[in-house]
């Protein structure tokens, strides 16, 4: 038996498995996802982030980003373009709005690089097609992924339009420099990954290590975290004061990683007393 038909197979077998167990293996796989957060953990109705575009075109902060993120997530660093695997990124900027480019598009924008990350959508069509539930969406909006229960069939990669996604092809551990930090788990031959949005940080009341790094790199703004279902959170002042926009929107995924394109209005951005409520920590 060839290998191609042996791992069809082996697919087909774990979906099938999956639906004779039915509904008692997803109430306990849902029992497992709602277990409550750890005391001290940043809580949101709906995680979001956004970045200012341009800020966030300068190779430095680029590389900040990319450095940090991939450090502290054992991402493997591959030169092979067809087996990279990566977690955030840059794309140009007419592949990630390819409906916002025309002949009268600016210099500053067309062709330049853009920092790219699982978008951590409302409606993933990358969960509603894994035959395991190795994917799933968290109750505050982030798109988690479970390597251990990834069988490999790549349907989320085909799935999401964004390839926010990436496959190891190769045991990653001996391509992770400069040391694998223990602090989170690595991953094997065969299944698949993305950002998580350092779900790992924010359970210990920490934001996303991309946003602190380019605000360090950048300044205050250049990336904003926040929950959008807190209508007097900062991030939400931001959108409702920039344009923003937000890739391949009319997919109706519903993306929540927003690109602000417009200057800032400080009037209407400036803190006044009481305005804003910051997320507490459980004690």
């Amino acid at each position: 038996m060839d290998e191609s038909r042996r791992n069809f197979l082996k697919i087909a077998g774990c979906s099938a498995m999956g639906v004779a167990w039915g509904v008692p293996v997803l109430r306990a796989v849902g029992q497992a996802l709602e277990a409550e957060p750890a005391p001290g953990a940043l809580t949101g109705k709906r995680w979001a982030l956004a970045m200012d575009i341009q800020k966030c075109m300068r190779p430095d902060v680029m590389r900040a980003c990319q450095q940090v993120c991939h450090r502290l997530h054992n991402v493997p660093k591959i030169d092979d373009p067809e087996e990279e695997v990566k977690w955030i990124w840059s794309e140009k900027y007419d592949n990630v709005f390819p409906n916002k480019v025309h002949k009268f598009t600016s210099d500053s924008l067309k062709g330049r690089p853009v920092l790219v990350l699982c978008n951590h959508c409302e409606r993933p069509s990358c969960v509603r097609v894994c035959p395991t539930q190795a994917t799933w969406k968290r109750e505050d909006g982030v798109v988690m992924m479970d390597m251990h229960r990834c069988i490999g069939c790549r349907y989320c990669i085909v799935a999401c339009p964004y390839g926010s996604r990436s496959f190891n092809w190769s045991d990653p551990r001996p391509n992770i420099k400069p040391d694998i930090d223990p602090e989170f788990p690595t991953r094997s031959q065969g299944v698949v990954e993305k950002c998580n949005l350092c779900a790992e940080r924010l359970a210990k009341g920490l934001g996303p290590a991309c946003v602190d790094a380019a605000n360090q790199v950048a300044g205050e703004g250049a990336m904003y975290f926040g929950d959008l279902g807190d209508p007097n959170s900062e991030i939400v002042r931001v959108l409702r004061s920039r344009h923003s926009m937000q890739r391949r929107p009319a997919l109706g995924t519903e993306p929540h990683v927003f690109y602000l394109v417009s200057t800032s209005k400080r009037s209407e951005l400036k803190q006044k007393p009481n305005d804003f409520v910051v997320p507490v920590l459980e004690e």
